[in-house]
């Protein structure tokens, strides 16, 4: 038996990638309680109780914890529900693997950015522009440029421009989605992308994974968004040498002890150059990658330490191999345009393929997708994970499964997008 069976976990927030934590608190035993301010949100469906409390209630999360006894609280894939958890667990005294100051050095990306050259960190050019800049100080900037407010994440708020009079637009959109109120302006980076994964563990850092992050162009002038990981990543051995060393310097002075992090990155000649951090479960889903290949799941161990403030039961060693042990693994993931889904086709033929360990499903027909999801994650349809004994192996396995799905809107139309052109893969390592 779980030695988390009929503990009560409470997770904060209802969209469809929280049911994951619902799933995996019920393989343990565990109780679930959901709460959301929405009636009919996907994660209440599966779990045990579910109320129509705000997730940013801190004062009616905190009674309902003490109400019906909770033994544990957990959120995640979204950085704005971090400041709130880390609040209601420092007034319930529940487990908490974040601090109020960890959130905020990675949650602001100006923040991060400096923390990173602290400790001789790459990260991407920032030009210093203010909202209200002027005519002339946007003039003298190197286009194109990315804009975006240093306070969200999921690619909310992002616009790439090409002019001053775009990139003033881009200010205005990017401000709309910052609480903070502010942007920050990037230097447009056109090269390959890289995303590393790491667990805390009794104040151990680990790096469990790091995978290609392979994008496509949504439609023109919109963010690239991904459509494929592959592990591990060719830049490993090179990252293991050059700048994980500094990286676990960087989280051990913030203090970091349990819990999880990925850093999204950009690969330029072979370095990479760091872009993004969060400290939460991410949409990526590499866990269920890590449990196929590694035998561990760092989701089950984020929800065991919210219920016992421990990320491990076992005293045996932990070594987690980034090189997957000379094995390869994929999450190949499907975009569809704004709209109105009718059906969506494929998937049994794509569960049975050999090497697809699980598929996640973010739509179902009679969801609408509106039309300011374009360049955003909330463009993402579907995610085949894949492991595979050899390159060869993963690229077919791959190639089958985007020759299966299909997604119809309620008329018929085709929503798939272009999937991943394999190619990529034919023609360089994985």
């Amino acid at each position: 038996m779980s030695s988390l069976q009929g503990k009560k976990l409470l997770v904060q927030g209802a969209i469809y990638l929280l049911r994951e934590v619902v799933r995996e608190a019920h393989k343990q035993g565990a109780h679930v309680t959901v709460i959301d301010y929405l009636e009919n949100s996907p994660a209440k469906k599966q779990a045990d109780e579910n109320y129509l409390v705000s997730t940013t209630d801190v004062e009616a999360v905190t009674r309902l914890i003490r109400e019906r006894h909770i033994d544990g609280i957990l959120t995640g894939f979204i950085d704005s529900m971090l400041p709130y958890y880390q609040e209601i667990c420092e007034k319930t005294g529940l487990p908490c693997y974040l601090t109020k100051r960890q959130i905020q050095d990675t949650t602001d990306k100006v923040r991060f950015k400096e923390l990173c050259r602290q400790f001789d960190i790459p990260v991407v050019e920032e030009y210093q522009i203010t909202p209200d800049a002027t005519d002339e100080e946007l003039g003298k900037l190197k286009y194109p440029v990315i804009v975006k407010p240093v306070d969200n994440s999921g690619a909310r708020g992002i616009s790439i421009c090409r002019s001053p009079e775009e990139l003033r637009r881009g200010i205005e959109y990017a401000l709309t989605f910052s609480a903070q109120k502010k942007v920050i302006v990037e230097r447009f980076m056109q090269c390959k992308e890289a995303t590393l994964f790491y667990l805390f563990v009794d104040g151990e850092v680990y790096l469990t994974a790091m995978g290609n992050r392979h994008i496509q162009e949504t439609r023109e002038g919109s963010l690239k968004l991904p459509v494929a990981y592959t592990f591990p990543s060719r830049y490993l051995p090179r990252y293991l040498e050059s700048i994980h060393p500094r990286v676990v310097k960087m989280f051990q002075s913030m203090g970091m002890k349990n819990g999880m992090a990925f850093i999204q990155s950009f690969v330029e000649n072979g370095e990479c150059i760091f872009y993004e951090i969060g400290l939460r479960l991410t949409g990526s889903l590499e866990y269920i990658l890590l449990e196929a290949i590694g035998g561990y799941n760092p989701l089950e161990m984020m929800v065991r330490f919210a219920l016992t403030g421990k990320m491990r039961e076992e005293q045996t060693p932990f070594r987690p191999d980034p090189f997957f042990g000379g094995r390869y693994a994929g999450n190949l993931t499907f975009l569809i345009r704004p709209g109105t889904i009718g059906k969506v086709e494929g998937l049994e033929e794509t569960a049975a393929i050999p090497g697809v360990v699980r598929m996640f499903q973010s739509y179902y027909p009679g969801d609408t997708i509106p039309e300011q999801a374009w360049g955003t994650l909330a463009q993402v349809v579907l995610r085949v994970l894949l492991v595979a004994d050899t390159r060869e192996e993963l690229i077919e396995a791959m190639s089958q499964a985007t020759r299966h799905v299909r997604v119809l809107s309620d008329r018929g139309e085709d929503l798939l997008l272009p999937p991943f052109r394999l190619e990529e893969l034919r023609k360089c390592d994985v």
